[in-house]
């Protein structure tokens, strides 16, 4: 009896796992009886982390990020990304400058800017003598930014799985013909976002953001709208209470929402990326 007491040990312990962590992620009971492991733990607790501690991070973490970034889904295998590694403070600081003034950025021993390449397909199809038009098109452009964003993900999962942590930076695309210069980028080359990378600070931790019930975001055989009313009102009482836990400013994730969609004045600037993205050499055909 007490051998399978002691088997059954682990599976509870998984539940209670599980439990745990669908609990934070929607802040409500979540059926989902699966087996548990350290992969699903590990995606669940992803947070954002916005303070770091000012130690580098190990050695070859570098590498290991790529080859999990390598790792992903490429369309064709096409493989049309680069991510260029800063650490330098001064470029660090010149680049949060240009994406907001995030302090994240100076903080974080290692900045990653994710770059959509399609540089590398052209200057392959001129080398070998079949000029390449295809990178020209907007699908390729979509293309790129779908491998990239896949492959950025997997390195996130990957530095999560190893105790660091990490913060995407969307404002990068604030400036980013100033962006392209300040990294060297060749034309047909844009840096996607940024993603702070380093050892959080305990002093200062994150907590797991509740996110829209599977109601509002979850359809079976064709979309339907009729229950996201409910499920959406349901969310901003569970983000205002998890707001209030972490002594955050209250506001309904509604009203954050329809303002950052607002229009241009809500984009930082944003609303120009396709006049700056035809002088980086894009098309967009």
């Amino acid at each position: 009896m007490s051998e399978m007491r002691a088997l059954a040990h682990p599976d509870d312990d998984a539940g209670a796992r599980r439990a745990a962590r669908l609990y934070e992620r929607y802040r409500d009971t979540l059926d989902v009886p699966v087996a548990w492991n350290e992969t699903l733990d590990t995606m669940l607790s992803h947070r954002s982390v916005r303070a770091y501690l000012p130690d580098p991070v190990p050695e070859g973490t570098l590498e290991l990020l790529v080859a999990a970034a390598q790792s992903a889904a490429s369309s064709s295998n096409l493989q049309p990304w680069s991510v260029v590694a800063v650490e330098d403070p001064a470029r660090k600081a010149r680049l949060a400058g240009l994406a907001g003034n995030q302090t994240q950025i100076l903080q974080a021993p290692l900045l990653l800017l994710w770059i959509l390449d399609l540089h590398r397909l052209t200057a392959i199809g001129e080398a070998i003598g079949a000029p390449a038009d295809g990178p020209q098109f907007l699908e390729s452009f979509l293309l790129s930014a779908v491998d990239t964003s896949l492959a950025a993900q997997n390195a996130v999962v990957a530095l999560e799985s190893i105790g660091l942590g990490s913060c995407y930076i969307g404002g990068i695309r604030n400036k980013p013909a100033e962006v392209a210069a300040e990294l060297g980028l060749p034309p047909q080359a844009f840096a996607l976002f940024g993603l702070t990378v380093g050892h959080p600070d305990p002093a200062a931790p994150a907590s797991v953001k509740p996110r829209l019930p599977q109601e509002a975001v979850l359809f079976r055989e064709q979309y339907g709208s009729e229950r996201n009313a409910l499920a959406i009102a349901a969310y901003d009482l569970r983000l205002r209470s998890f707001q209030r836990e972490q002594g955050m400013t209250e506001r309904d994730w509604t009203e954050q929402a329809s303002q950052r969609v607002r229009g241009a004045a809500s984009l930082a600037g944003r609303d120009a990326l396709r006049e700056v993205l035809h002088g980086l050499g894009f098309r967009l055909d």
